[in-house]
């Protein structure tokens, strides 16, 4: 179920944690507004913010060493690992030649719908949204819906941290003295603010595309994918509107036959 940690991305991850845990402990040390409650006794928010910290740092583990989809054998009987009936499958129409199947050139398997192979890990991912240099692991059916909690998390970590290091900003009576005094902690607020921004875009986006149950593979390459470019720019397959897209997402496990929803009763065949 999870990779090796000391295999591909050990120096991303190793880089992430190292830096996560310097500007923490540089947020302790200097006088900002979790230190101050510190040396009062106010425990409660400087416990909440290590303990945000360190919740951050295991989901991002937790995503990066996934398997996030992986077909790694044969899934000739597909609808019977899946738990789909006879009946069911006789719902799903012959499929025609453009939605067929096909055989990765690649790994030389099978490819369910919305599945892709990605050059980096070598291996065909189900639902493939993407593959993260951030985490160095492939966004898929298994690990998205923790991707999308992990980057809620720490965009709240972002934030919570931009403010405290804003707080520790002191005076000086000359410019050149107060760059000095508060070098550190601008160079905190200087890394923090883009981060954030970055992460809250991702964050915008994937929720965007999950309320519409779509991925980014999907939404960037639609024109080149089999069961989706004979469709309207607008429209989706997979859509059940935004409310029943997201507790799909959050809410239901186990994989999808895609094959069976993208040719469900209320919609037709394309």
């Amino acid at each position: 179920m999870f990779k090796n940690v000391f295999g591909s991305g050990f120096l991303v991850r190793t880089a992430h944690v190292v830096l996560t845990w310097i500007i923490t402990l540089i947020l302790f040390l200097y006088d900002t507004e979790l230190r101050k409650q510190e040396e009062t006794g106010q425990l409660l928010q400087p416990v909440l913010f290590v303990l945000l910290v360190l919740v951050s740092v295991l989901l991002y583990f937790a995503v990066s060493l996934m398997d996030p989809g992986f077909i790694l054998t044969e899934d000739s009987d597909l609808q019977f690992t899946l738990g789909v009936t006879e009946e069911q499958q006789d719902m799903i129409p012959p499929s025609t030649k453009s939605l067929r199947q096909r055989r990765c050139g690649h790994c030389l398997l099978q490819q369910p719908m919305r599945s892709k192979h990605c050059q980096t890990c070598q291996h065909c991912v189900r639902r493939y949204d993407h593959h993260c240099p951030w985490i160095e692991n492939c966004v898929g059916e298994r690990n998205h819906r923790w991707f999308v909690l992990y980057l809620a998390l720490q965009l709240l970590v972002l934030l919570w941290g931009l403010h405290v290091a804003w707080t520790g900003l002191g005076h000086a009576p000359s410019w050149s003295r107060w760059l000095r005094s508060n070098g550190v902690l601008l160079a905190v607020c200087g890394l923090l603010a883009p981060l954030a921004l970055v992460v809250l875009l991702l964050l915008g986006s994937h929720l965007y595309l999950v309320s519409m149950n779509a991925t980014t593979w999907e939404f960037m390459s639609r024109h080149r994918i089999s069961y989706l470019k004979h469709c309207g720019a607008d429209q989706n397959p997979f859509d059940r509107g935004a409310a029943r897209n997201l507790w799909g997402f959050f809410c239901q496990w186990g994989s999808v036959v895609w094959e069976q929803a993208y040719f469900r009763e209320d919609s037709d065949p394309v």
